[in-house]
């Protein structure tokens, strides 16, 4: 069941949500650096995380799922953001370069079905992030923020679904290692827990961030065929030939 968008506003206004964006941003920012003449969307509630994009951008655009609702994005300028059905997107094909899914796969009644419409969407050489909560994670199982809605992954499923999807992930990610708790201290030694759960690749990260590319051809199975096996051919003369030659010889043997 997806939030409702005044729910995750109030968590990324809050100073738990303020710092959740930081540190998955932090991610989202090292694997693209330049966005810079290229198409940028996101899909779910991206919009904490595409102000960066804006400037460099040719267009950057937030779709918002009917069922979770619509906020006006950015505050100031022109709007960049639309109601949408996650479904039929109103995009035509390979138009994003780069796509953002974030809060939208967890809460999917069809998750195949989303990646498919994405996949459409998605250029030849387009990249596709992907946060969704981790199965492992202590995110997941606290119902005050949005990653403890909807179904959590582990790292297999989510490599499954994407790769039936024809996506090709090339960069696993995790971030959100410290606790959702809301205290002062907490949130100050979040980004010392993030960057040591970081190096030491700790189990317990609150969220998956996946990279992946659009596999244009689909991989075709090995096939057997069958054949049909021929009998070897053993030549042999004909026997009308066989008589022409005798009649032949006996003519000679005459003259």
């Amino acid at each position: 069941m997806p939030l409702d968008v005044y729910h995750l506003q109030s968590f990324y206004d809050s100073p738990l949500g303020e710092l959740s964006r930081r540190l998955v941003g932090r991610v989202i920012r090292a694997r693209w650096q330049d966005a810079a003449g290229l198409s940028v969307a996101a899909l779910g509630f991206g919009s904490p995380y595409l102000d960066r994009f804006r400037g460099a951008a040719a267009r950057c655009i937030a779709l918002m799922p009917a069922q979770q609702g619509v906020l006006i994005w950015p505050a100031s300028g022109r709007c960049s953001c639309a109601l949408v059905e996650a479904q039929m997107l109103p995009l035509p094909d390979a138009s994003i370069d780069r796509l953002l899914l974030a809060h939208a796969l967890e809460a999917a009644e069809r998750p195949e079905a989303l990646l498919e419409e994405l996949w459409r969407i998605t250029a030849p050489e387009g990249r596709v992030i992907v946060v969704v909560p981790s199965r492992r994670g202590v995110w997941a199982r606290v119902d005050g923020t949005p990653y403890g809605q909807g179904l959590p992954y582990s790292r297999g499923q989510l490599r499954d679904l994407l790769q039936r999807a024809l996506f090709s992930p090339i960069f696993w990610g995790e971030a959100l290692y410290a606790p959702p708790i809301a205290q002062k201290l907490a949130i100050r030694t979040a980004p010392t827990i993030e960057r040591l759960g970081a190096a030491l690749a700790l189990p317990f990260a609150g969220v998956h961030i996946v990279e992946a590319t659009k596999q244009v051809y689909r991989p075709l199975s090995a096939r057997v065929v069958a054949r049909k096996i021929i009998a070897p051919l053993n030549p042999a003369l004909a026997p009308t030939a066989n008589r022409e030659g005798a009649v032949v010889r006996r003519c000679h043997q005459r003259f």
